[in-house]
């Protein structure tokens, strides 16, 4: 393996090779805690640490870096302190992620690492994001997403190249290919020669670096680095490498052939370097054996500091409330809240729904410079629904921006945007398509508060619902998906006055919010708007008709039913309250409902099992069962996809079930 000094310094090469030497002398010393039970599990990555070092050093300190398992070197160069990482190896409460995560799943704002999750390819789009994020700011610098050879297989991977070129986005992709993904040798992954081949697809331009040579991979990242700022475009580089390890120390793989690991240890980037600094004469024997002693010496001080027995202190309360993010009040430009009994005092316009939501995002967007629209034809066409139609004359292309299609990257993008101070709200064409984007919702935006503190001021717009006879992928109601996922919010106005404010609230919280909106009410429903900018309080529920003989809860489209059937049916008085904020739910407000009649339905568009009436009936059967004069009812659409004939939607529809359901209920 030939090394080039570069033009460094004795000094120099000698800080690179204490930079290179400290990863690998802490994972010798992770082995042997490991075997000593003393931490749980451990990813090595043993011979590959020229690449993170050699990466990381090629950067400036305040540019994102979004690692994998084998990347220790960057959490040791950007001098993240040792025995805090101890600490969080070992699931410490003091650690990073609170003994919420495991190695590498964290990230710290403060050495602008982003940590990973196990689906691997999903922070290569958060990369993006801070890239963009960077444009906006009209600033100088590149983000750097590592990936393993397995991990370029994933849609993720793929999408994120995409959305990085056709954006022209300064992010370093980094292929870590070691030649295996657990077991799977690479034979087993692609057929193409070299994975850079992969960027030709996408017009990216790519280069193969030798992985385990310091000098090499610390002078192609300065290189690409500045070819990406210059040029503004991404760049794809593949680092040669070999996994001397098994995927994590439990699972060493018997089958890597002997040969094989007999011809990487010769390539074995520290004793590799150490001979080149002794040929160069930059260094002795006496002073290797010294810095090694000196790293020695660091390495069990801080492990001493780490490994004091300390009593794992654990707090429900806690718990609770790390999932969310906390609003802070105190902005002078924070917004007025408003409750329909307000309206009477402000000035108001008669407004459709789609209106009320435009006008939300239109001065949520004068409010804060900082927030981006994402979607596909959100600008020039106005969307598929007209929503967005003029926003782009009015705030640009940088702010209301079209997208591929690529709901899995855009989210993420809007996840990197978070990173970087930005605010965003990410239109899915239909609610529908948002299984694409799934995992980047539930597992990464949802969780990120939880595991490292990271805020993601993120709102995904999900039109739903049917009515329209769009048919089984255009009218779905996927809303209790989401009602699961601790961390995430849910809204689901049912008129234009909520639906206003509960867009600015979502787009003014701290906290990913998932903000239904029903295709059949955009031009269907009116009501008066103020036209001040004001919030709709998330997680709180609006009782919209007093009654005395039935409680309907329910929301969305199923609120204008349940008004519609109290107009036909005057000789039964219902209470209906409109849930609005499906996570977190308003329970006050349900119990207060309950008591009110004793008789409860449950009124829903989305199908019977598995909707959000089940867990509603779960929790009114256990701490309001005194309250019931009756069985608690659901009415719910069928348990079938949604069709696509008109007089089968109707019959699919919960709302043809309404008055059976309620003669039902009065019967007890």
């Amino acid at each position: 393996m030939y090394l080039n000094r570069l033009g460094f310094y004795d000094q120099e090469l000698i800080d690179i090779y204490k930079h290179l030497l400290l990863p690998r002398m802490i994972e010798e010393k992770m082995l042997i805690l490991y075997r000593q039970g003393k931490v749980s599990k451990w990813f090595s990555g043993l011979g590959q640490e020229a690449i993170s070092v050699g990466a990381t050093l090629a950067l400036h300190a305040d540019e994102w870096i979004m690692p994998q398992h084998r990347n220790l070197g960057v959490f040791t160069t950007r001098h993240l302190p040792l025995h805090k990482l101890f600490i969080q190896w070992q699931g410490g409460k003091d650690g990073y992620s609170k003994g919420r995560e495991r190695s590498f799943h964290f990230g710290s704002p403060e050495h602008h690492i982003c940590g990973m999750i196990s689906h691997l390819g999903a922070t290569l789009s958060v990369a993006d994001g801070v890239a963009l994020a960077y444009n906006l700011k009209k600033q100088n610098k590149v983000s750097l997403a590592f990936i393993g050879d397995g991990g370029t297989s994933e849609g993720d991977f793929h999408e994120a190249l995409n959305v990085a070129a056709v954006w022209g986005l300064p992010v370093i992709f980094a292929i870590e290919n070691n030649g295996y993904a657990l077991s799977t040798p690479t034979s087993d992954q692609y057929r193409c020669d070299d994975l850079i081949d992969k960027a030709k697809g996408y017009g990216i331009e790519s280069a193969y670096v030798e992985g385990n040579n310091i000098l090499q991979v610390y002078d192609a990242i300065k290189g690409i680095r500045e070819a990406c700022i210059r040029d503004q475009k991404p760049f794809l580089v593949e680092f040669r490498t070999f996994r001397m390890g098994g995927h994590e120390e439990s699972s060493i793989d018997k089958n890597i052939p002997k040969a094989l690991l007999e011809e990487w240890a010769l390539k074995d980037p520290i004793a590799s370097y150490e001979a080149f600094l002794i040929k160069e004469q930059a260094i002795t024997d006496k002073q290797i054996a010294q810095i090694k002693n000196e790293i020695k010496t660091y390495i069990d001080s801080e492990w001493a500091i780490a490994d004091k027995p300390k009593a794992f202190v654990h707090n429900v309360s806690e718990e609770l409330n790390d999932v969310y993010a906390e609003k802070h009040l105190g902005n002078e430009n924070w917004p007025v809240v408003l409750s329909e009994n307000q309206l009477a005092a402000n000035p108001s316009t008669s407004t459709r729904f789609i209106d009320a939501i435009k006008q939300g995002l239109q001065q949520s967007l004068q409010k804060h410079p900082n927030l981006v629209l994402m979607g596909q034809d959100i600008a020039e066409y106005g969307g598929v629904f007209k929503l967005t139609e003029g926003l782009v004359n009015e705030f640009g292309k940088d702010r209301i921006r079209n997208t591929p299609l690529c709901e899995s990257a855009i989210i993420g993008t809007a996840l990197g945007l978070s990173l970087e101070g930005f605010k965003s709200v990410v239109e899915m064409q239909f609610a529908d398509f948002v299984s694409v984007g799934f995992s980047q919702i539930v597992n990464n935006l949802a969780k990120i508060h939880y595991r490292w503190g990271q805020k993601a001021e993120v709102v995904v717009r999900m039109p739903t619902g049917a009515g329209l006879g769009a048919g089984p992928f255009h009218s779905q109601s996927n809303e209790a998906w989401f009602t699961h996922v601790p961390g995430l919010k849910v809204v689901y106005p049912s008129n234009p006055f909520d639906a206003k404010g509960l867009m600015i609230a979502a787009i003014n919280d701290p906290n990913p919010v998932l903000y239904f909106e029903h295709k059949a009410l955009y031009r269907s429903i009116s009501g008066n708007v103020p036209n001040e900018y004001y919030e709709v309080e998330i997680g709180k529920a609006n009782l919209v008709n007093q009654g005395e003989d039935i409680t309907i809860i329910t929301y969305g489209a199923g609120v204008h039913w349940a008004l519609d059937y109290q107009k036909q049916h005057p000789e039964t008085s219902l209470h209906i309250l409109d849930l609005r904020t499906l996570l977190p739910l308003d329970y006050n407000s349900i119990a207060y409902a309950v008591q009110k009649t004793g008789r409860v339905l449950l009124l829903h568009e989305d199908t019977l099992t598995g909707g959000i009436g089940g867990e509603l009936a779960a929790w009114i059967a256990e701490n309001c069962f005194s309250y019931l004069d009756a069985p608690i009812l659901r009415c719910a659409s069928l348990d079938t996809p949604v069709p696509y004939n008109t007089e089968l939607e109707k019959q699919f529809l919960a709302k043809s079930r309404l008055h059976e359901s309620i003669l039902k209920l009065q019967s007890f």
